[in-house]
């Protein structure tokens, strides 16, 4: 997965609270084992009808919409059952980071895990985006993991939250085992020391 340190990014906004994974990629897309043409089905519920035609009141079919790589999405995104396909396929729509004031546990962790960077605001925070965006639909906002910072249009900088282990894996564009690969010289030296 690629490094994430800092980046400026076009800006979405989906206000819907409690958004399940089962709404961001329905069940019958869960029978691939890999990444590609995911961002194709994401919220495809939403974005399409029955017939498979784009619904033009869908966030992600609006103009506005082409390019975005940070989504605000409403309260206690990501909830429901497991899947790592949902952070699959809003990378694959392009989003690099979803802003909240809640995730979901399993959400957070497999987005974490899989280099889609979940940030969590404040409420009154949360609000002032989901105003903005609606204001300008050309909104930019910079988004700094190594000082964990979010900077607004105004110049004001959010902090927010991430354990140190998802942010050294992050800043590194490594994942779990990534992260023990790059320990196998000490491993090794270790290995050496304690098997006289």
């Amino acid at each position: 997965m690629e490094p994430i340190k800092s980046f400026t990014g076009k800006t979405v906004a989906l206000p819907n609270t409690d958004v399940d994974t089962d709404q961001i990629i329905p069940a019958r897309y869960l029978k691939v084992t890999d990444k590609k043409g995911l961002g194709e089905v994401v919220f495809y519920d939403w974005r399409y009808d029955a017939d498979g035609n784009p619904n033009p009141d869908f966030l992600l079919n609006k103009p506005h919409a082409a390019g975005a790589t940070i989504l605000v999405a409403g309260h206690n995104f990501g909830c429901g059952s497991s899947r790592e396909h949902a952070p699959w396929a809003l990378q694959g729509f392009g989003f690099q980071a979803i802003v909240s004031t809640q995730f979901a546990d399993i959400f957070r962790n497999n987005s974490l895990k899989n280099g889609l960077l979940p940030i969590v605001v404040d409420k009154a925070t949360h609000e002032q985006l989901l105003d903005l965006a609606v204001e300008d639909p050309d909104l930019q906002l910079e988004v700094d993991l190594e000082t964990q910072t979010l900077t607004l249009p105004d110049g004001r900088r959010v902090e927010f939250p991430i354990d140190s282990f998802s942010k050294e894996c992050l800043l590194n564009g490594v994942d779990e085992l990534g992260y023990l690969l790059r320990q196998t010289s000490a491993i090794e030296e270790y290995e050496k020391r304690n098997n006289k």
